[in-house]
């Protein structure tokens, strides 16, 4: 199982295949034990709730984990499809950085 990913929590991704290919959208939660991502307004399904205290029942629809081997970075610079590279600045930082444009995505 993989520990490390290149994309985290915040991170701004596009979707390579699937039903939602070419969506975008911002990283809202990382589950690592599955090596899946949530990602906001991708992959929605729709699920039956009940009534209950904290709020009405009914047809709520959300955001369900997808695979990260389907999700690409964005390029900071042009907004295309990008892969993730590491470095180390003057400053001794590693940082990530896209290998299409060399822009970093860390700031």
């Amino acid at each position: 199982m993989a520990d490390k990913f290149k994309v985290k929590k915040g991170d701004r991704v596009i979707v390579l295949s699937g039903k939602d290919k070419g969506k975008t959208g911002e990283i809202l939660k990382m589950i690592k034990e599955d090596q899946r991502a949530i990602v906001q307004g991708v992959n929605m399904v729709k699920r039956h709730t009940a009534p209950s205290q904290a709020g009405a029942g009914g047809i709520v629809e959300k955001e369900a984990a997808i695979h990260v081997s389907n999700l690409s970075h964005i390029d900071p610079k042009d907004s295309n499809a990008t892969r993730v590279g590491y470095k180390t600045l003057e400053d001794g930082r590693k940082v990530r950085y896209a290998k299409r444009s060399g822009e970093v995505i860390d700031i």
